[in-house]
């Protein structure tokens, strides 16, 4: 007799949607499918195991004859493999993990577990469990994940210890919730950015990691890039703007105490020139940070409007491009006075740095200032607060 409670179901849905994202994996797919049906079976736990594949190989074959239900995303990517397969998924509770054979199977039920206890998100993590030889690059391991990690706990306060572990568990309302939108690879990061923005309970089990049999999809540098690019494109403003705003200021300040010094062109003038290039590059950045801002609440990444609807409203674009406008002028007449200068002269020698310095840096700034507001009003032409 079987002792052990009979599989949970809810209406006769499974209890649990196993999702696997595959692309060409036909020498570790029937791996992985058979050991989770195994680990499902003996905890007596209710499945389907759904595999979303842009294969071109035998992956799919393989898949279907196991069982598995096979979905072909209309679009490549690693989020859209997971965005088409959540809306087939019917079970309470969503696992997700790669077919390529470097998850650790077993753990699923401590991931569902943890879920009954009260997480609405559950992370798997390499770097509290153990990672076997030749799994994961000494590059990822020690630099690039935890650097990534760490960026990702510190801009969403988050205290995760391995954001890339494709190894996962959600609740099926609390997925609902969740705003997923990216077809690449930066899904991984988005997938936690949400979750903390909706304040979801995350919790971590720690899993071993394997080396893969086949070759990996992976481009370390390009992969990187595209996870910082969407944690910049989520907040701007820590990343951009309240850098650039310090460097704005440190070369503001330089610049005139140097200037009110005097006796430029014999003694700091190169000091001079470093300002200058902070005060332009710090200009930048705030600028190119409220861009960023904007694109991203009218791409529906980030509903935090309260400072760009004070920023970035067409009344104050046209301010900004006065402004821009004005600081232009301004490099424009002390360049004229200097042309003026040099033809009183009579076209011979000119010492004046200092004054062409602070012409060519007000002329730079003033164009950026209207650039920038060009750029904002043109993406909020069709937007409506």
């Amino acid at each position: 007799m079987n002792e052990n409670p009979a599989p949970k179901l809810k209406e006769d849905h499974p209890y649990v949607s196993v999702i696997l994202p595959a692309l060409n994996e036909e020498l570790t797919i029937a791996d992985c499918i058979e050991e989770i049906k195994t680990v499902l079976e003996e905890n007596n736990i209710s499945a389907e195991i759904i595999v979303s594949s842009s294969s071109t190989d035998r992956t799919d074959e393989i898949a279907e004859k196991l069982g598995a239900k096979v979905i072909r995303p209309e679009k490549k990517g690693y989020g859209n493999a997971y965005l088409y397969a959540f809306r087939e998924a019917l079970g309470e509770i969503i696992v997700i993990l790669d077919a390529d054979g470097t998850y650790d199977i077993k753990k699923i039920p401590e991931f569902i577990k943890e879920i009954e206890s009260g997480s609405d998100f559950v992370m798997g993590s390499r770097l509290k469990g153990n990672i076997m030889k030749g799994a994961m690059p000494a590059l990822h391991q020690y630099i690039g994940n935890p650097v990534l990690t760490w960026m990702l706990n510190k801009v969403f306060k988050t205290n995760i210890s391995d954001a890339h572990c494709g190894m996962r568990a959600i609740k099926k309302e609390a997925l609902d919730s969740l705003n997923l939108k990216t077809p690449g690879m930066e899904f991984a990061s988005e997938m936690i950015i949400e979750a903390a923005r909706k304040n979801l309970k995350i919790s971590e089990v720690p899993i071993d990691y394997y080396p893969r049999k086949a070759p990996s999809n992976l481009h370390s540098f390009a992969d990187g890039w595209r996870h910082v690019r969407f944690m910049l494109l989520y907040q701007p403003l820590p990343f951009l703007a309240i850098p650039g705003f310090f460097f704005f200021i440190m070369g503001a300040v330089l610049m005139a105490i140097y200037y009110l010094e005097g006796n430029l062109e014999n003694s700091n003038l190169h000091s001079f020139v470093l300002a200058s290039i902070l005060f332009i590059g710090g200009l930048q950045a705030i600028l190119m940070g409220i861009n960023i801002k904007t694109y991203s609440i009218i791409a529906g990444y980030n509903e935090d409007v309260g400072i760009i609807t004070k920023i970035a409203n067409y009344q104050n674009l046209e301010r900004e491009l006065v402004a821009g406008i004005i600081i232009i002028a301004a490099g424009a007449i002390i360049g004229l006075y200097i042309i003026l200068n040099w033809i009183e002269s009579g076209f011979g020698s000119l010492s004046q740095v200092t004054n062409a310095v602070i012409a060519l840096t007000l002329f730079l700034s003033g164009m950026q200032i209207i650039f920038s507001a060009v750029f904002n009003s043109m993406m909020l032409i069709n937007y409506d607060d």
